[in-house]
């Protein structure tokens, strides 16, 4: 069958579930992955053909996208601030709000790279996108990453070697941890943050398929891990060091009260690119 054809078909098949935009993004995807060939490359050759192979594994990946299996476990990776990253059931899938997340730290913090060898903590770093994504471009830091999944932090160690970097990765709960081991310029984090109440918001493919570990909190302690790791970072922010969260865009408020009641100063909440409250910072109003 000419790929052409096919490829209406395919945007055909799955436009109950998904916009004919997203189907196509994902055929392309595909052909790329499976064949190594662009959309520039369908344009110019029109008689580009699948072999009875190759429509067998097309086909394959079409009953699982139909099913709304990500279309990035099926291709087992991803593209996360110009990095590739292996993911696969054990991890969330990045997200271009984390990505502002990254950018913000990093414009932030890159004046003072190459003045003094910073030391990050990523707490819940599941796939390594934002601890990986930091010492690539912060490449005199040191960076060091917990998750409470050792498949997790398996899979961010092959990410940590594909993107040539060095993270210090360790499996540890943060919540039974009592103190961390050292003092950091700068910790950040993406915990857990999804109410169950919220679970009806969520879509099929991320409800079914991604790790509930790494999404869900309780409907009457939704900011657990945000308190605990911000009572950790007073014991473990240097002076002037900087602590970022990733937060659920319905508590901003909640959250700009929890810290300023934990006396951390110069509270920063700011909006992504949807509009909605997703990230903070602060520092602690002492000196250590």
């Amino acid at each position: 069958m000419k790929i052409k054809q096919y490829r209406t078909q395919f945007i055909k098949e799955l436009s109950p579930l998904y916009d004919a935009y997203e189907a196509e993004s994902f055929f392309y995807l595909i052909l790329e992955d499976k064949h190594r060939l662009r959309q520039i490359d369908l344009a110019l050759n029109h008689e580009l053909f699948f072999s009875e192979s190759d429509f067998a594994v097309w086909e394959l990946l079409l009953a699982q996208l139909k099913k709304e299996v990500p279309i990035q476990y099926l291709l087992g990776k991803t593209s996360f601030y110009g990095l590739e990253f292996e993911v696969n059931e054990n991890v969330l899938i990045p997200r271009p709000e984390t990505e502002e997340l990254v950018e913000w730290i990093i414009n932030e913090n890159k004046p003072f790279d190459k003045t003094k060898k910073l030391k990050i903590l990523d707490i819940g770093t599941g796939s390594g996108c934002i601890a990986i994504s930091l010492a690539k471009n912060l490449p005199h830091a040191d960076v060091y990453a917990i998750d409470v999944s050792k498949k997790a932090i398996e899979t961010a160690k092959r990410n940590a070697n594909r993107n040539k970097v060095d993270v210090t990765f360790m499996f540890q709960d943060i919540l039974e941890t009592e103190e961390l081991k050292c003092q950091f310029d700068i910790i950040v984090s993406n915990p857990p943050y999804v109410r169950n109440l919220e679970k009806e918001e969520i879509k099929k493919n991320v409800l079914d398929y991604e790790p509930h570990l790494a999404l869900f909190v309780d409907d009457n302690d939704a900011l657990v891990f945000y308190r605990k790791i911000a009572s950790l970072a007073h014991n473990n922010l240097l002076e002037n060091g900087q602590l970022y969260f990733e937060i659920n865009q319905y508590l901003g408020k909640e959250m700009i009260d929890l810290l300023g009641k934990m006396d951390f100063i110069n509270i920063d909440l700011r909006k992504d690119i949807y509009d909605n409250d997703r990230m903070i910072s602060c520092k602690v109003s002492k000196t250590l």
